[in-house]
């Protein structure tokens, strides 16, 4: 497949939606809309046979979701050229979320998003070894808070549906594959 060309259609600090014109391997053309998101990191934060998850309001779904931690650098930090490592911004997200500190940071693994629909990808990494210290949440998370899940909850959790997010799941099997 071949681009042939490209158009910006909606963009703000966050988000940028492109529309992409396509030539196919059979010559026939078509248009794919992408959007494109800055990668972000996902961290497992896990002890005493548990784990640490985050609950807030997810406006898209409409309710409250649990997921693992996760997020990317602010808006402003990237317009600025700002930003980090992938490690620095997975303890960043932690610390910020749960006010929580790792030890050991283990990567697990680098992911695609939605790789039909975005440009976003992810990695995922095992938080231990914790010290509490204070939050740092974004205006946007401030009815957030922090849950501590024994792992046979949160297998239970997967089972029934009360943990749907996506990168969580991937992440967990990440985590699961390894044995851990």
């Amino acid at each position: 497949m071949r681009t042939t060309g490209s158009r910006e259609v909606y963009r703000n600090p966050w988000i940028r939606l492109r529309e992409d014109t396509v030539e196919r391997a059979d010559g026939s053309t078509g248009v794919y809309s992408v959007v494109e998101k800055p990668d972000f990191a996902l961290v497992i934060a896990a002890e005493r046979d548990g784990f640490w998850l985050v609950e807030q309001f997810r406006h898209p779904v409409g309710r409250r979701a649990r997921e693992f931690p996760q997020g990317t650098w602010s808006a402003e930090a990237l317009a600025a050229g700002g930003g980090g490592t992938p490690e620095e911004l997975a303890r960043a997200e932690l610390a910020e979320e749960t006010g929580l500190r790792a030890g050991r940071l283990d990567h697990l693994g680098h992911l695609d998003l939605a790789p039909g629909l975005s440009t976003q990808e992810f990695d995922v990494w095992l938080a231990t070894d914790l010290t509490p210290g204070p939050t740092a949440r974004e205006v946007t998370e401030a009815d957030m808070v922090a849950v501590f899940v024994p792992g046979a909850e949160l297998r239970e959790m997967v089972r029934d549906g009360r943990f749907t997010d996506g990168p969580s799941l991937a992440a967990y099997a990440l985590l699961l594959l390894r044995g851990l």
